[in-house]
This record gives C-alpha cells, sequence and structure tokens, in this order.
C-alpha cells in the first residue's frame, strides 16, 4: 500500500499561555560628575590635551596664587569636601618644578664635606603641599580643607586648593564642617594634617609594614612627666 507523505503542524498556543514573563529592565544613566571624572581619567586623548594647553597658556598669564570662581574640576573638588555655598573658596596655586637648590650665597656651604652639596638636592614635602602652604600664608584667615592638581607644564605645576571661612556663619553652622572652625586646625597645612601632608608624612598605609612610620599613641617622656606630675600632686 503506498504511503503518502504529511507535514506535521503542532497546535500553537497563545504566547501569553507558555512564555514566561519578560523582566523589565531598566538602565540607570551615570550622573554628570560621572563623565567629568572619566574625561580626567583620559588625559591624553585628543580633547584633554588640546583643552589642558589652552588652559596652561592662560594659567601662566595670571599670577601665581589667584582666585577662581569655580572649581575646574567639580567632580574632585566635592569629593574632597567643597560645596558650591558660602564660606568656600577656591585659589589656583603655580608651584615651580624641579629639586630645590641650597639657599645659600655663591653656593658657599661652611661645614663638612658631606653638606657640601647645592643642586640635586630632593624637598621631603611633595609640591601640593607646597601650594597648600602658599595659599595658606597668604590667605591667613582661611583655613585650607585640601587640594588638587589641575595641570602642569614642564616648568610649574598648578593645583586648587579648597580653603574655608571658619568665622562665616554658614560654615559654623554646618555640622558636616563646622569641626574645622576649632583653633586646632589652624593653619593644618604647615603641620602635615591635610590630604598632602600625611602623604609625604608616610600615614596613607596601613598595617604591620607602617607602624614605624605613625607617631606613637603616647610620645616618649609623656608618661614620665605624668606619673611626675602625678606624684607633685600628691
Amino acid at each position: 500500500m503506498p504511503i503518502t507523505s504529511f507535514t506535521y503542524k503542532p497546535r500553537l498556543l497563545p504566547p501569553s499561555s507558555f512564555s514566561p514573563p519578560r523582566p523589565e529592565i531598566s538602565f540607570a544613566a551615570m550622573g554628570a560628575y560621572k563623565y567629568v571624572s572619566e574625561l580626567w581619567r583620559k588625559k591624553q586623548s585628543d580633547v584633554m590635551r588640546f583643552l589642558q594647553r589652552v588652559r596652561c597658556w592662560e594659567y601662566r598669564q595670571h599670577p601665581s596664587i589667584v582666585r577662581v570662581t569655580r572649581p575646574t574640576r567639580p567632580d574632585k573638588a566635592r569629593r574632597l569636601g567643597y560645596k558650591a555655598k558660602q564660606g568656600y573658596v577656591i585659589y589656583r596655586v603655580r608651584v615651580r618644578r624641579g629639586g630645590r637648590k641650597r639657599p645659600v650665597p655663591k653656593g658657599i656651604v661652611y661645614g663638612k664635606p658631606k653638606n657640601q652639596g647645592i643642586t640635586q638636592l630632593k624637598f621631603q614635602r611633595n609640591k601640593r603641599s607646597v601650594a597648600e602652604e602658599r595659599a595658606g600664608r597668604k590667605l591667613g584667615g582661611l583655613k585650607v580643607l585640601n587640594s588638587y592638581w589641575i595641570n602642569e607644564d614642564s616648568t610649574y605645576k598648578y593645583y586648587e586648593v579648597i580653603l574655608v571661612d571658619a568665622a562665616h556663619n554658614a560654615i559654623r553652622n554646618d555640622p558636616r564642617i563646622n569641626w574645622i572652625c576649632k583653633g586646632v586646625h589652624k593653619h593644618r597645612e604647615l603641620r602635615g594634617l591635610t590630604s598632602a601632608g600625611k602623604k609625604y608624612r608616610g600615614l596613607r598605609g596601613k598595617g604591620h609594614p607602617h607602624h614605624k612610620a605613625r607617631p606613637p599613641a603616647v610620645p616618649p617622656g609623656s608618661a614620665i612627666r605624668l606619673s611626675l606630675s602625678a606624684d607633685t600632686a600628691k
């Protein structure tokens, strides 16, 4: 008996009866500061190289310490504590690159041969700490909060320093920043208490390899002085 060919056609159900519900995918858009930080991470791109070159030319026409109306890197400034409110100011500081030359007249050092070196001396502090120091000295009524790098060329490095007016009511009434109004934070940039200062002091690391870099919890001799003062009080 001949076999006839036939085509099998399965019975299709409506899609809603067998397909699982599709999950709703939401794409979270990045914030504006994320885009800005990504731009600054690609400093060798054509756009950033041209922009930095033009800005560097502009910076060279201004004094070494000048106030700016807004931060050049708003994402970095906000991460370091800057707020666009009363009491916060930004200053751009220019620091000369290179090593430190010993300031002696005519290169004469009246001492031992080991101290005869004049050039090729390396300053202990970093350039960012020097920029904070110069800004703090010029603006004695303000307190240095932090700083960050913005540009450099073959001769200079440029930093922006965040300063706070500790006498302003907007600062004194803000619980997140009014700690800087205390007297112990006066000229904190000169005592290595800022982020740049802690870096050159070797306080960035953690763990046992960095124990000797940190100051002792009880300074040497303080326990003896405390015991002597207690004995005299008796």
